[in-house]
């Protein structure tokens, strides 16, 4: 008798309605620091953070069970593991293209300027690392949640078993 304590949703009107109104904002602002991060403080591991709380958010508030944002388990190590790749591609793009790792300036991607191969660069950085962020911060949520259930299901076991 599992408890899943994520799968069902709570809330009410207040919650569900300030619920709406956040999360298109944290995800767009995740978005923002994502794509401006290589111009100001910010990039691919706030990003994720962002992103990542924006669907804890929709996953606390609507249920697991919704369609909308359910990546979890094995699916979400997978998506960290891309992000993860995209960084370390991002790196031997630029050994391939006969620079030393993350040297832009080697990227083999036809640009007028340097600087756009910079900008580039970065982004596809910042990208992979935003993924990477995002599906581990998912991931521990997850593994926090299902540790919650399993102690939950053992109390109630015990209470069983006591009376």
């Amino acid at each position: 008798m599992k408890n899943n304590s994520m799968k069902k949703a709570f809330g009410g009107l207040i919650l569900d309605t300030s619920f709406r109104i956040l999360v298109p904002f944290t995800l767009v602002y995740g978005m923002y620091i994502l794509t401006h991060g290589e111009y100001s403080p910010g990039g691919g591991f706030q990003a994720g953070a962002l992103v990542a709380v924006g669907i804890v958010l929709v996953r606390m508030i609507q249920g697991g069970d919704k369609d909308m944002f359910n990546v979890s388990g094995p699916m979400a190590v997978v998506c960290a593991g891309v992000g993860t790749f995209i960084y370390a591609g991002t790196g031997w793009l630029t050994i391939f293209g006969g620079g030393l790792f993350l040297d832009y300036g080697a990227l083999p991607v036809p640009m007028h300027h340097l600087a756009e191969l910079h900008a580039l660069g970065i982004l596809m950085i910042e990208i992979g690392v935003t993924v990477c962020v995002m599906m581990t911060i998912i991931n521990i949520m997850d593994a926090i949640i299902e540790r919650l259930d399993d102690d939950l299901e053992e109390e109630v076991e015990c209470d069983g078993n006591n009376h």
